[in-house]
């Protein structure tokens, strides 16, 4: 996205009425520079009043990342990160990926307030407007080596249920491996890459993507049931206010992490298992399916999958919930709503 659609959008955020002729005038560009950039904004699903004679108008308020305003809410915590924010990129985990090997600190974290090419797990593209998500990466550096880090993402995933919590949102769930759900529906994802020796010192560019405010037009590009965190919390939200509770709550999370792995979060997760006693169907990597009932998670973050040949573990793979009400251990249906 050019930089004159982000000067539009920040003259805009007032709430208030710009014909395109004060637009022209006051970023010193034509008119018709003012209208290709209004159509970049609308094409990143961005949601507009047009009214002629009067001009452009946000439908809703927008709040754009703001990196003082994020670090007043972090209070004490704004020294340990090292936030960045960019107008616009292809990817932040490409990004910090990239910068991570050139010595990037310890909680580097770069926010986007678009990017072109964001993706989820297997390279699938993450859809979000612009101002409404939060699509950013932390960069975290462990003492282990990756092979000593499983579970981390659903470490990660603890991290932003509590978040929720404190911005009350009742009921989120947590998919094994890495998503956020509420009421069913897709809320936040988690992409995490990893860098290092096998035996370590190793680092993971921990990228999520938050849904905050979903468009139409966005919501027409997703292939999945989601939902937004201002449906789920019933108001309006300030995305700095958002993100500085998330890295607030990722910075305990990984810090105990760093020390002790996934065992003490391990109950936390399981109390919040989205798909737990629930008729599933495991997709392997290999593209092979293997349906059971979930049962939680191990201590190492695998999946626990009740089969007829007994309790299989799963470290990938991604999972389908199947019809059917919740199943006790004994193989009885448990009575609900389901």
């Amino acid at each position: 996205m050019k930089r004159l659609a982000h000067r539009v959008l920040k003259l805009l955020t007032d709430g208030e009425f710009h014909s395109g002729e004060a637009l022209a005038r006051a970023l010193e560009v034509s008119r018709a520079s003012v209208w290709q950039a209004v159509g970049e904004l609308t094409a990143a699903g961005l949601e507009l009043y047009r009214v002629r004679g009067r001009g452009y108008r946000l439908r809703e308020p927008l709040s754009l990342l703001d990196r003082g305003q994020i670090e007043r809410r972090l209070g004490p915590l704004a020294g340990r990160f090292a936030l960045e924010i960019v107008e616009s990129v292809e990817s932040t985990n490409t990004l910090l990926m990239q910068r991570a090997p050139a010595g990037a600190s310890q909680a580097t974290v770069i926010a986007a307030e678009w990017q072109s090419g964001g993706r989820g797990r297997h390279g699938r593209p993450w859809h979000a407007g612009i101002g409404g998500a939060l699509t950013f990466s932390l960069l975290w550096r462990f003492a282990q080596g990756a092979g000593s880090l499983a579970g981390l993402s659903l470490a990660v995933g603890v991290a932003l249920a509590r978040a929720l919590d404190k911005l009350g949102v009742a009921g989120a769930g947590l998919k094994w491996p890495n998503d956020v759900v509420w009421r069913g529906r897709k809320l936040a994802g988690i992409l995490i890459e990893m860098q290092g020796d096998a035996l370590g010192p190793g680092l993971a560019v921990i990228g999520i993507g938050l849904n905050v405010r979903l468009s139409d037009a966005v919501r027409t590009r997703i292939d999945q049931e989601a939902t937004d965190l201002e449906t789920a919390c019933g108001r309006l939200l300030d995305r700095n206010e958002v993100l500085a509770l998330l890295l607030a709550e990722l910075w305990n999370v990984l810090e105990a992490f760093a020390r002790e792995g996934f065992a003490p979060l391990r109950s936390e997760w399981e109390r919040r298992h989205a798909h737990r006693d629930r008729r599933v169907t495991v997709i392997l990597p290999d593209a092979r399916r293997e349906s059971g009932v979930a049962r939680g998670v191990a201590e190492d973050g695998a999946l626990l999958v009740e089969t007829r040949a007994g309790v299989r573990r799963y470290h990938s793979g991604e999972i389908n919930l199947r019809p059917g009400k919740p199943v006790m251990g004994n193989g009885k249906r448990v009575m609900g709503n389901g």
